[in-house]
């Protein structure tokens, strides 16, 4: 675990695998931190890839800074920890929030990304409801704390029949999101209700830089047809659906989830 600083905001890492090998960064999404990649950094580690894998800022180890963070302010916190590593290019992979940083981190530091895998994503711009429903969540998870967000949302997190079926991993998914602390959560759901419209930058996506797109077959807040659609604008882009698995199928699926990554990892040019 390394501690970086970019733009005043600490980022703690970890960092696996072999320092001169393909680098990997994987961001995650909210409420979660850097352990929900644990089942991927081993594979890919162990398959002799590098993997980095930080804490978003207000996330796991790394302290809430602000009332605010723009998915702009994590992009930038990422472009800083890699030129900080001496990472040149990376292939990002970023799940739900952390697809959208993702997008941001091509959109602001378009040379640093080498290809792109987005799990259980959108592009799309938030609507004037959806961003009244986030400023208003932030306010609940600083009055109530994030238990009570955590129990309403966990069988959407995860398949229902997830929840019940896998007790350890339900168990692992609610733990980290409640440890997460509020003010972090909020800030990351305030900068989020103005997050851009993502489309423009898959549809100009180069055929050089690969795109993997997944998502869990029930997934109930990134369905399947807003992967194929992000397929759609990237007609190089090869799609995943991960089955019997909801929003986080690399939970869920592991197994399934690092095959589809490591066999399009394998193909890079």
């Amino acid at each position: 675990m390394n501690p970086q600083f970019g733009n005043g905001a600490a980022s703690i890492s970890d960092d696996f695998g072999p320092r001169g090998a393909e680098a990997v960064l994987l961001v995650h999404g909210h409420p979660f931190n850097r352990s929900i990649w644990a089942p991927q950094a081993t594979a890919l580690a162990a398959a002799g890839y590098r993997v980095i894998a930080p804490d978003l800022r207000g996330y796991g180890d790394n302290p809430a800074v602000g009332e605010r963070t723009l998915l702009a302010d994590f992009a930038d916190d990422l472009a800083a920890l890699l030129r900080r590593l001496g990472i040149e290019r990376v292939v990002v992979g970023g799940v739900s929030m952390g697809g959208q940083i993702a997008l941001e981190l091509r959109l602001r530091h378009p040379g640093l990304v080498r290809a792109l895998v987005l799990s259980d994503t959108s592009p799309v711009p938030e609507t004037e409801d959806g961003k009244e429903f986030r400023r208003k969540l932030a306010e609940r998870l600083l009055a109530e704390g994030m238990r009570p967000y955590t129990e309403e949302v966990i069988d959407k997190m995860l398949a229902p029949y997830n929840v019940t079926g896998q007790p350890e991993a339900a168990a692992r998914v609610t733990a980290m999101m409640c440890a997460t602390d509020p003010r972090g959560a909020a800030a990351a759901l305030r900068g989020r209700a103005e997050r851009p419209d993502y489309r423009p930058v898959l549809a100009a996506l180069p055929a050089e830089v690969p795109c993997l797109v997944l998502v869990g077959e029930d997934d109930v807040y990134t369905p399947v047809a807003e992967a194929e659609g992000m397929c759609a604008l990237v007609p190089h882009a090869r799609l995943a659906v991960i089955g019997r698995a909801g929003h986080l199928p690399g939970v869920e699926q592991p197994e399934a989830f690092n095959r589809a990554l490591l066999e399009f990892l394998a193909v890079l040019p």
